[in-house]
């Protein structure tokens, strides 16, 4: 353990999160399931531990400002230091991530979306940045979305126009600015940070049915990019190894 990085993913117990967490694994690094419960978190971590990975359940609700600091204590307390930060947890319109609305949209649905997919992605890093600043290359990954793009929606003829959901989309897009300016904060340190958009991928947010990608391609941009080396890129929106306009 001594000299294995260790990683949290958030919203690993499923989906994208859990097979970037197994990906991970399978190249040697310690990873640390978040998830909204222990249970969740334990039994995610056992399937991986069964296939011969170093994995640790860990109860975070992103949302909870206890479980975050209590996240941060666990990681000082049992690791020291944190080498790889992977801000996975999303949640889309409890409705339809695939009708367009933008000005009927609720306060109550904005509230929901960006508490989840802005500000907890801000405040946990926040606090596990002091640990993160103690790798020797330390980084960190925000989970994005191509329908963040402003430059893509401000298209004439933009391949995302029928999914012009204001509140899931805005908050992408904030995502991204927090991505730009921590970069440019950190830039100096050696630690990266960067957005990743997954692809359209067969999870229960994208449409099991609907979407074109696998779970296994759609947790690859996140693994890359947990890995880049020291000249790798900083500050950028990636997908499969191809940059993105903002």
């Amino acid at each position: 353990m001594k000299n294995q990085k260790v990683a949290l993913i958030t919203g690993a117990n499923r989906g994208i999160g859990f097979e970037t967490a197994k990906q991970l694994g399978q190249k040697g690094i310690a990873v640390i399931i978040g998830a909204r419960s222990k249970t969740a978190a334990d039994e995610a971590a056992a399937k991986l531990i069964g296939q011969g990975i170093s994995a640790f359940g860990l109860k975070l609700d992103v949302t909870n400002a206890e479980d975050r600091k209590a996240a941060a204590t666990y990681i000082n307390d049992n690791f020291g230091s944190l080498d790889i930060l992977i801000n996975n947890a999303g949640v889309a319109p409890k409705e339809s991530l695939f009708v367009p609305k933008s000005s009927e949209t609720a306060p109550e649905e904005f509230g929901y979306i960006f508490e989840t997919n802005l500000f907890s992605i801000v405040y946990l890093t926040n606090e596990l940045l002091p640990l993160i600043r103690k790798s020797n290359a330390g980084r960190i990954v925000n989970l994005s979305s191509i329908l963040g793009s402003l430059t893509i929606h401000s298209q004439p003829e933009s391949p995302i126009a029928a999914y012009r959901v204001l509140s899931y989309n805005a908050s992408k897009a904030a995502l991204n600015m927090f991505t730009i300016q921590l970069a440019d904060e950190l830039k100096e340190s050696g630690i990266k940070v960067n957005s990743a958009h997954p692809g359209w991928v067969q999870t229960d947010l994208g449409g099991n049915e609907q979407a074109p990608m696998g779970i296994e391609d759609g947790a690859k941009t996140s693994v890359e990019l947990a890995l880049l080396g020291e000249e790798g890129p900083t500050g950028k929106f990636i997908h499969m190894g191809e940059e993105l306009p903002w």
